[in-house]
């Protein structure tokens, strides 16, 4: 009866949230037009589509009806930034040098329903209209989806479904919101790194694997999600020859952290192959290409953006490091906030976790779905005698009274569990690399899509001690929707 309440309560909470989704992108898109019919753009290039350097099998873009020729318009005009790199590989294929820092995820969507579902509209009102809107359409659905596994995800690890609620509606209206509602890759990186932990902790690795391979065919980050598999194989292994199970766990760990990385490595073969090969003289050679490694996507955005350790750090770069201030104050103060509740745990990287949170842990920790039952029930003898010798020196009050306190822990579930930890690090190398390398400006997207954000920001919400950190965090949230509406739409600079 519990569960069937419980579970009831989670479907509640989930349709909710569905509506939460809709309403903030709907909200955001409203906006991004309400601004855009009261100013004018300070970029008014993008509408341009100069023909494809080389011919492709695509359709030709026909002029739209003169009925329909304003919504074609409204579409076209509303493309800005990188979305006009997005809609030009779509349509080109990857034509230019710098192309190639974009990767090929939200183009081939985008291609595929222009093909397809709204093929009849491109009579219409023209191919790239119909290219951007099947881009809004990807992106606002991605991320209603999005939001979707955020929650369940939160669930599984905070086992606190009101809080988990809290941090998916804080996700729906993040500050970031202007790029989950364009054509960029975020929402298709937050679908797949955070669908692909759902799928990790409900025992599906090898789903799990492929969820996060598709993460980094959308984002190169996505890359980093191997490190949720790298933390789960250590912990397993270690359990493993502790308990010594002839368990190919490093193996399988190796094998699958490749599979996410290999489209990424594909696609800089795939490069290589483009812009390298046949070339026979050095001097046709681009520098990247002579590399012992040839890293095309390091190479673009340390040349055409200026991105490197400590490059960006200017002094009039200063007003770009006040922009991302507040995601990475709440970036720093989750992750310190986690290393001061749990110091021995976060040091000693989960290994110092007790056994009751090892055993109630989302897969993470145990060897649960990586070996036959018979086998997880050997394994739990093996470690059940072994705590019994470990603790036959101590009294059955003593140990009665310890399960009761560590039942009782405040660490045992909620932010400060030991479920966290891999997240907390994930997001403490992904703040590192927003802050030290890349144009710091990009770490309100950057980080957006990395739930302790949004857990801890809950946390404060909830807390009674911390109830004005409420306030301020829907203030921050409102105030980036507005300005990024704003400034992104006419083309001005944000993030």
């Amino acid at each position: 009866m519990a569960r069937a309440m419980e579970s009831s309560s989670k479907s509640k909470k989930e349709s909710i949230l569905i509506k939460y989704a809709v309403v903030s992108r709907l909200l955001v898109l409203f906006l991004t037009v309400l601004w855009r019919s009261f100013l004018q753009p300070y970029d008014t290039s993008a509408a341009l589509n100069p023909p494809c350097l080389h011919h492709r099998d695509v359709p030709e873009d026909s002029p739209p009806l003169l009925v329909a020729n304003s919504v074609s318009k409204t579409l076209e005009n509303s493309v800005v930034w990188d979305s006009v790199y997005f809609l030009r590989i779509t349509q080109c294929g990857y034509e230019y040098e710098q192309t190639y820092a974009f990767l090929p995820l939200l183009p081939f969507f985008i291609s595929l329903l222009s093909r397809t579902v709204f093929a009849p509209l491109v009579a219409l009102i023209g191919l790239r209209a119909v290219m951007v809107l099947s881009g809004y359409v990807v992106t606002n659905l991605a991320f209603v989806l999005a939001a979707i596994y955020l929650f369940r995800v939160s669930v599984i690890i905070l086992k606190d479904t009101e809080a988990s609620f809290r941090a998916s509606v804080i996700f729906c209206f993040n500050p970031a919101s202007i790029f989950y509602s364009s054509i960029y890759s975020e929402s298709l990186y937050a679908l797949f790194s955070i669908g692909g932990v759902y799928h990790l902790l409900s025992g599906a690795s090898n789903v799990a694997v492929l969820w996060f391979a598709l993460s980094g065919c959308a984002r190169s980050n996505g890359i980093l999600n191997a490190g949720y598999i790298c933390f789960q194989t250590m912990h397993r292994a270690y359990e493993a020859f502790y308990l010594k199970r002839r368990v190919c766990v490093l193996l399988t760990g190796f094998i699958r952290c490749v599979c996410i990385c290999l489209p990424f490595v594909a696609f800089q073969a795939y490069g290589y192959y483009n812009m390298c090969h046949g070339h026979k003289l050095d001097d046709e050679l681009r520098p990247w290409c002579k590399a012992k490694v040839p890293l095309l996507y390091n190479f673009i955005q340390s040349h055409y953006w200026g991105v490197g350790f400590l490059r960006y750090f200017q002094f009039k770069q200063l007003p770009n490091f006040l922009l991302a201030s507040p995601i990475l104050s709440l970036a720093v103060c989750s992750i310190v906030s986690y290393m001061k509740t749990r110091p021995e745990l976060f040091t000693s990287l989960g290994f110092q976790a007790t056994e009751k949170e090892k055993s109630s842990s989302a897969r993470l920790y145990s060897l649960k779905d990586a070996l036959e039952p018979d086998v997880i029930v050997s394994s739990n003898e093996g470690s059940r005698d072994i705590r019994q010798r470990r603790s036959s020196r101590k009294k059955d009050v003593t140990i009665t009274t310890n399960a009761a306190a560590e039942s009782n822990s405040p660490e045992a579930s909620g932010y400060f569990s030991a479920d966290v930890l891999p997240f907390v690090v994930h997001l403490g190398l992904m703040a590192a690399t927003a802050f030290f390398i890349m144009h710091v400006q990009v770490a309100t997207r950057f980080l957006s899509a990395s739930p302790p954000l949004y857990w801890f920001a809950s946390h404060l919400i909830a807390s009674p001690k911390h109830s004005k950190w409420g306030y301020l965090m829907w203030s921050y949230c409102a105030a980036y929707i507005l300005l990024g509406s704003l400034l992104f739409s006419n083309f001005y600079p944000f993030t």
